[in-house]
């Protein structure tokens, strides 16, 4: 059970993630789909879901260190320093999200979307680390407690939201807090705007967890 569940830390290992332009959304992309103007990048996805979550009362950071540019390797040791700094700053935070889109895959096109109402909106896919690559993560069962914990409310609420839990060996520096995962909002084909409009749903089904 999470102690704090009104403190909330959203960053983002791979800052220059971005989507598909649109007339809307132009921007100009750095190599394959990425950019570091964070009007256009994943951050903007993070913006959407902090300010649905302080609407709803939680106190939110939104850490926008880039990590990932100009070295994309060594991101998640650089996001791990961030994240230490930010539980530093306020120690009983306890959610922790690590918000990225999904990566290039063999088809750029690819857009996972759900439609909820008259909405197109992104599907969304938590990330879970384990200690399967021999790192030490005593908590990682707690993380995806908590990722099922939501995903079962997200499935009755708005079937389709979310794709499949992964589980992998990395660690993904989610030893840090009881409930840290990633969050893929969308892959490269789906546009900002889908993906900040799932944020309304997501964290609407968020708000519905944490109040239990």
């Amino acid at each position: 059970t999470l102690e704090d569940k009104k403190d909330i830390l959203i960053f983002h290992t791979h800052t220059c993630e971005s989507y598909t332009p649109t007339e809307q959304m132009p921007y100009d992309m750095m190599g394959s789909y990425r950019t570091t103007d964070l009007q256009y990048s994943v951050v903007r996805v993070g913006n959407a879901l902090a300010e649905q979550m302080e609407k709803r009362g939680y106190t939110v950071k939104h850490d926008t260190t880039v990590n990932d540019y100009p070295a994309f390797t060594g991101s998640y040791k650089r996001s791990m320093e961030a994240v230490k700094k930010d539980l530093e700053e306020n120690s009983s935070t306890q959610i922790v999200f690590d918000l990225h889109r999904d990566a290039v895959g063999s088809k750029n096109d690819y857009a996972p979307v759900v439609r909820i109402g008259e909405e197109y909106v992104a599907q969304i896919m938590f990330v879970i680390g384990t200690d399967g690559g021999g790192l030490y993560h005593p908590n990682w069962q707690q993380n995806l407690k908590f990722a099922v914990a939501v995903q079962q409310v997200a499935n009755e609420k708005y079937p389709g939201l979310f794709r499949p839990i992964i589980v992998r060996d990395s660690r993904y520096n989610q030893n840090l807090a009881k409930a840290a995962t990633i969050i893929e909002v969308g892959a490269t084909g789906n546009t900002l705007e889908q993906c900040m409009g799932s944020m309304k749903y997501f964290s609407e089904v968020l708000d519905e967890v944490l109040r239990k």
